[in-house]
């Protein structure tokens, strides 16, 4: 095994393989662009080398400054990662001649997969299954349109160079060909700088369903059984899980036959991934990448192995560990990315510093790779994968469940994230049943989300019950009376107003406690009831807690602040203005200008100016909606001015008196 392993990629990435080579003994060096300097990746590693300036061109894709970061550094072997250049045939070419390992395929292995057209001959003539298509070297468009015509429509134009969706178009009519061959030349040229493109009948309602398969030197070539990876938006997966669902079993064994018979064509060595399109109880030949895979924790999970070790111990020159004999699974993995993008916004990245991060728990089912810490900064250079969140369970409904669970308990702040995406999917009916295809999430994109009106609504109830819940209405029953902020009145049961303001509304709140403890919050005509009110944690500032709201079991999160409340709710941070002050039963006191924070009567005014006033203290009693409420100081100060009496009926918004700074 070697001493010293240099890690040419960044992120989680470059951090799960950080965790391999510590346990193995191996030390670790980190290269980073300027952007990334200070990263997790260069903190978990026992090296860091600068390779460049924040251009991928520059610094993670220029193999000059990756070996000589090696050289200098002295290490062995290069593992490449899962993705800048680790289907490099250059670098690999390159390691051998500089006598560094290179952790992963053969050059010759890498160039005969890497080229899309040359692969589907090659896997032709070892009689894997291929979508019918065109291949061919004329690239003129009368040729591809002919083409086209024999395949039939819908078809796919699909870039020959590169992945990751770049270069990609489902055309559906030849009205459109013409536009999307062009559309997609274009952009393969940007990413891989080669426009050539083939032709491929496009398979309706498919699954992307892929084979783990790892080589050795000494003859021994395997499967790892299979993922299902259809959960993708923009070619680009999202939900990745082993073993497939909804498989016949005759099926399942054919596609591992198909990726080993595709790794043996080529002479295949280490780990790479045979990639099939499913679908009408048939398999098709899609890609093999000639690399570990992002979602490689799945197999790792159901198998109990760890593929980056048997990644480093077949580079060095060992047999694989087991036999093909050996290989068994035990229930089932499911892993959701969470990326910084924003999902109301067609999944658009987004960046920013890592303000908060919490993760659920620890538990034995459950893991995380992440390449973020809380105060990290989100660059938009480069992927935007925070971390993976991967569970295990005995069978796929419980999987799945502790995949809801484990997503509830994430909570980030700073960048948006597409978490309300990932708990969207893992709650949806058609993803709970293994019906799923490339398609889903782009074809019904935003529907998949909760009505964003809807959620705001929501969460403003649930805020204001927890302005409440801070300001101690859950206090203990042994307690005075006096510190509650439950609004109690001696005319009868009380009611605490709250006033909210988000980016797009404004929401007053009447909340109340019913006689069985529940907790009755009315927004306008709409009343919510939420029950089993229950405070999970308290600390750093944030309250957990959890309930049910009508019939449904609901957990949320919130940070209460002196002027605003901010609810983490299904994995979406809501925002509010507080307009009125719960933490002190509704009061809208604070230094300056006292303002009605409602409509209604006058009953009672408590002060007079140049009375000194401390926090808490009774101002102003309105009657608004057959309820009193009393405005209350916020702090300490002084009365300067009353501009209203008993009797007087005011405004929302109207004055009521001023209040001059005091020492608090």
């Amino acid at each position: 095994m070697f001493t010293k392993l240099l890690i040419a990629n960044r992120g989680e990435i470059a951090c799960r393989i950080v965790r391999t080579a510590r346990r193995l003994g191996v030390r670790t060096v980190a290269v980073y662009s300027d952007a990334d300097a200070g990263a997790l990746h260069t903190r978990v590693a026992d090296e860091a080398v600068r390779i460049g300036p924040a251009s991928a061109r520059e610094s993670y894709l220029n193999i000059e400054a990756l070996l000589r970061a090696a050289r200098e550094s002295g290490a062995e072997a290069i593992h490449p990662g899962y993705g800048f250049l680790a289907q490099s045939a250059e670098l690999a070419e390159a390691c051998a001649r500089a006598g560094i390992v290179f952790v992963g395929p053969p050059p010759a292995a890498i160039r005969a997969m890497g080229v899309k057209d040359r692969a589907k001959s090659l896997m032709q003539s070892a009689g894997v299954p291929v979508v019918p298509g065109y291949l061919g070297a004329d690239q003129s468009l009368e040729r591809l349109a002919a083409a086209a015509k024999r395949i039939g429509f819908p078809l796919l134009v699909k870039a020959i160079a590169g992945g990751g969706g770049k270069g990609m178009r489902i055309v559906r009519t030849a009205e459109h060909l013409e536009e999307s061959i062009a559309a997609a030349r274009g952009e393969a040229e940007r990413a891989f700088g080669d426009g050539r493109v083939m032709l491929e009948r496009y398979v309706e309602n498919a699954r992307h369903v892929e084979v783990q398969v790892i080589a050795d030197r000494h003859g021994n070539c395997m499967h790892l059984l299979e993922r299902d990876c259809s959960l993708q938006r923009r070619y680009q997966k999202i939900i990745e899980e082993a073993p497939a669902p909804r498989l016949p079993d005759d099926l399942r064994a054919r596609l591992h036959a198909a990726a080993v018979a595709a790794a043996r064509a080529v002479d295949y060595e280490n780990a790479g991934t045979v990639e099939f399109v499913v679908g009408g109880g048939e398999f098709y030949f899609l890609e093999m990448n000639t690399r570990l895979q992002v979602e490689h924790p799945v197999t790792e999970m159901i198998l109990g192995i760890d593929l980056v070790e048997w990644q480093l111990r077949v580079a060095a020159g060992e047999p694989l560990p087991l036999r093909q004999d050996q290989i068994r699974a035990s229930g089932h993995a499911i892993e959701a990315r969470i990326y910084a993008e924003d999902p109301r916004n067609g999944f658009l990245p987004s960046g920013g510093r890592i303000e908060r991060l919490v993760w659920p728990a620890p538990a034995p089912h459950l893991r995380i790779d992440a390449g973020v810490e809380e105060g990290d900064r989100v660059v938009v250079d480069y992927d935007a994968l925070l971390a993976k969140l991967i569970v295990h369970a005995a069978d796929r409904d419980t999987a799945l469940a502790r995949l809801r669970e484990s997503l509830q308990g994430v909570r980030v702040e700073g960048v948006t994230t597409n978490l309300a995406a990932l708990l969207a999917l893992a709650g949806d009916p058609q993803v709970q049943s293994g019906d799923v295809s490339t398609r889903l999430i782009d074809e019904r994109g935003a529907a998949l989300l909760p009505d964003a009106g809807a959620q705001t609504e929501r969460a403003a109830v649930l805020g204001a019950v927890s302005l409440l819940v801070d300001a101690g209405a859950l206090a203990s029953p042994a307690g005075s009376p006096w510190d509650l902020a439950d609004g109690w009145s001696v005319h009868g049961a009380g009611e605490s107003l709250v006033r909210l303001e988000s980016a797009s509304d404004t929401y007053l709140a009447s909340v109340r406690r019913g006689p069985d403890g529940d907790w009755l919050v009315r927004l306008g005509t709409r009343e919510s009831r939420l029950q089993g009110l229950s405070i999970i944690e308290r600390t750093g500032g944030a309250l957990r807690l959890t309930g049910r709201l009508g019939s449904t079991p609901i957990g949320w999160t919130a940070h209460v602040e002196p002027d605003r409340v901010s609810v983490w709710l299904d994995g979406e941070w809501h925002r509010f203005e507080r307009l009125s002050r719960a933490s002190e039963a509704g009061a809208a006191a604070v230094e300056g200008v006292i303002r009605a924070s409602m409509p209604g009567l006058v009953l009672a005014v408590r002060v007079n100016p140049g009375d000194r006033v401390t926090r808490g203290q009774a101002l102003v009693v309105l009657e608004a909606m057959k309820m009193e409420h009393t405005m209350t100081a916020s702090g300490t100060g002084v009365v300067s001015e009353v501009r209203v009496r008993a009797g007087d009926r005011v405004r929302e918004g109207d004055a009521l008196l001023a209040i001059s700074a005091g020492e608090d």
